[in-house]
């Protein structure tokens, strides 16, 4: 097949993508006039560099701009179907043209991700001698994917989701574009399907662009009439939405640190939003459940000390009932979790007894709280004077736990639920100074 092909073969997305800074659209902060990035390929002196970003972000387009602005040689392959072999292949012919033209070669490899850490170091030579120029594009954090030594030898810039309005500009050049758009077709957009559009592409110029091109030709015209669509054409065109979520990767981290700081926040709508969003991309409701356990003592703790009894209790329910059914489960936690009155007196109480215990020397657990199994034992006067608790008034008597030397004041209950009766109590037994 040559490259002549019938643009109807070709999805409009890859027909609509810009040629120039000039059609390019979004992410001014990092190829705006005067950026770094921007100079950098104006003056044809890019360094090996990694585009971090999400789908649809134009991390292939601006390596394609590159390649039209660079006087180098350009590579691409696909982080999915090449190995070391082809890795090969390009190094061996980059040192070639280097050595007999003085031509550098960009090597731009979509989805870096995916390379395995051989495959990755298999690179670094050959980046570090500046026999290739690496260009790597990935949707997860390089922090996570790449190796240190790329990282170090490579610049990263961040790619971000586009906004609603460049997102429409992008979808109205393509309605009018009769070269490479569905300027041919005569589309009548009703208001409510065109704003469902914008927002449902999610800042994804290429999921923008695909669903606008289903949708038009779906809603097939005869006698050329105005092809009228609505909301309905444009939910048919998305089927199910996607949900960029990668579960050992960003998203993962991110999406269940949100859900936990909406949790603490006290906000019960932003919780089953993240929630939602959790469950719907595949994430495992053990994982969800058990960090909910977690935060019940950690954050709720004392203030409401049912919290931990419920989250172990739909531990057991997610467990028993499952998926798709433990979801309401899991719903009416978050959002008793999130509705709680907030302590985490306990837990600050736990790192201060933590930090005492590494800084301090070891400190002998004092003779009246040992236990004297031995005769020897009681010989040694282990447990002599300990004084029984519920010998006394009120099953509670004033007597030293803690070792000589160490003052204690770990836990400090707030006056938050029930805690406040707690903190009452240990007033009254122990009084305010103790």
């Amino acid at each position: 097949m040559t490259q002549k092909y019938k643009k109807e073969f070709v999805p409009l997305a890859t027909r609509m993508r810009p040629r120039n800074f000039e059609e390019f659209v979004g992410q001014e902060e990092i190829i705006g006039k005067g950026r770094t990035l921007r100079k950098l390929i104006d003056n044809d002196n890019v360094p090996s560099l990694i585009l971090w970003g999400p789908p649809g972000s134009s991390k292939t387009t601006l390596s394609y701009i590159i390649a039209t602005k660079t006087s180098s040689y350009f590579e691409r392959v696909s982080a999915v179907s090449s190995g070391i072999p082809d890795l090969k292949k390009i190094v061996k012919a980059a040192k070639a043209r280097l050595l007999s033209f003085q031509q550098k070669t960009i090597l731009f490899i979509d989805e870096i991700h995916r390379f395995s850490k051989t495959q990755q170091d298999f690179l670094l030579p050959y980046v570090e001698d500046g026999t290739v120029v690496f260009i790597g594009a990935t949707t997860e954090n390089p922090s996570f994917e790449v190796i240190s030594p790329l990282l170090s030898r490579s610049r990263i810039f961040v790619m971000k989701p586009l906004s609603d309005t460049q997102i429409e500009i992008i979808l109205k050049r393509a309605l009018k574009d009769k070269g490479k758009g569905l300027g041919n077709f005569k589309v009548n957009f009703d208001k409510k399907a065109w704003d469902f559009l914008v927002k449902a592409a999610g800042g994804d110029a290429r999921r923008a662009l695909n669903t606008l091109e289903i949708a038009v030709l779906s809603s097939v015209s005869k006698k050329g009439r105005i092809r009228s669509i609505f909301v309905r054409q444009v939910e048919e065109a998305l089927q199910k939405k996607y949900l960029k979520y990668d579960k050992k990767g960003e998203d993962h981290y991110n999406t269940i640190s949100a859900f936990i700081k909406s949790l603490r926040g006290s906000d019960p709508d932003a919780a089953l939003f993240y929630l939602v969003r959790m469950l719907e991309s595949g994430e495992d409701p053990l994982f969800i459940v058990r960090r909910m356990v977690i935060f019940a003592s950690e954050d709720i703790s004392n203030a409401d000390p049912f919290a931990l009894v419920l989250a172990v209790a739909c531990k057991e329910a997610v467990e028993f009932v499952g998926l798709p059914e433990c979801q309401i489960n899991l719903a009416h936690l978050a959002t008793y979790l999130a509705s709680c009155e907030k302590s985490n007196a306990s837990y600050l109480g736990l790192l201060a007894a933590k930090k005492e215990i590494q800084s301090e020397s070891y400190k002998s657990t004092p003779l009246h709280l040992r236990n004297a199994v031995t005769s020897l034992a009681k010989d040694l006067d282990y447990g002599k004077g300990y004084k029984y608790p519920h010998d006394f008034k009120g099953h509670f008597v004033k007597e030293r736990y803690l070792p000589k030397g160490i003052k204690g004041g770990y836990f400090c209950p707030t006056d938050i639920g029930f805690e406040k009766k707690i903190k009452k109590r240990l007033e009254e037994i122990w009084g305010r100074d103790d």
